[in-house]
């Protein structure tokens, strides 16, 4: 079987030596290409010794000269958009790992995917438990009424509340069919009450030894559950980088999230 061949964008970056990492390790796949803002170099050496593959900043460039089937993007969301656009009007598909896109940045990747026929997957989180995590909150939110999550990331995380804590949210409540209630207010506006979101306090934290956690907890009369994922390493995203790569060469569509590609049904 022919390996799927992948150009990574943002492959300087911790992210982006990870996915090169698992591409190598992985046998149906293989990365052709590299492209980063900070290359200096016209090379990467890949992390198995297997050899080089070319390395720019020119997107075109590199896009031109190794023909990839996927292009797994981990950049920002400023440079994102435009990045996609120049790689799907070539007919290459997309795995989308940056955060903090808008609704208007979705719509234009949908509307992208149908006219140049490809596959796009974008995903706020690629953790198989954190889907899982997301996955199971979704079902407690249909039984009890007040919820808030607790988001906690290192210090040079651009975006809050993360990517990850925002869909938790929206895709708890539109599963519930409603907003959740909140705690009667004196009307003072309760600054320290973090971001609400469909009824639910999204709590930021940022600090220097975290990396990436995320706690749900839901509350009725005499009780309370918490849901809770920790990413203890950033090698926990690549199961779900690698099944993306190998899924969206099979589809012509958009994919918003991996619960889909996991299989997991719906709530």
């Amino acid at each position: 079987m022919k390996a799927i061949s992948v150009v990574v964008n943002g492959a300087l970056g911790r992210m982006g030596r990870e996915v090169i990492n698992a591409l190598c390790q992985e046998p149906e796949t293989r990365a052709v290409g590299a492209i980063d803002l900070k290359a200096e170099r016209d090379s990467l050496d890949l992390p198995d010794g297997s050899g080089t593959i070319p390395l720019s900043s020119d997107l075109e460039r590199i896009l031109a000269g190794c023909q990839p089937e996927v292009m797994v993007d981990f950049t920002i969301a400023k440079a994102t958009m435009s990045t996609i656009s120049t790689a799907a009007k070539q007919g290459i598909n997309l795995v989308i790992g940056t955060t903090g896109l808008t609704a208007d940045d979705l719509s234009e990747m949908e509307r992208l995917s149908a006219d140049c026929k490809i596959g796009i997957v974008v995903a706020s989180n690629f953790a198989l438990g954190a889907i899982l995590m997301m996955h199971l909150a979704k079902i407690a939110g249909k039984y009890l009424d007040y919820a808030e999550i607790t988001e906690l990331h290192h210090h040079l995380k651009a975006d809050a509340p993360s990517g990850t804590a925002l869909s938790t949210a929206r895709a708890m409540a539109a599963t519930r069919g409603k907003p959740f209630s909140r705690p009667p207010e004196d009307g003072q506006t309760p600054k320290s009450r973090g971001e609400q979101v469909e009824g639910i306090s999204i709590h930021s934290v940022r600090l220097p030894g975290l990396m990436a956690h995320q706690e749900v907890m839901l509350g009725a009369q005499g009780q309370t559950l918490s849901i809770r994922h920790d990413t203890i390493s950033r090698e926990c995203y690549m199961p779900g980088v690698i099944l993306a790569v190998k899924e969206v060469v099979k589809r012509r569509d958009f994919i918003y999230g991996l619960d889909s590609l996991l299989n997991l049904g719906k709530v």
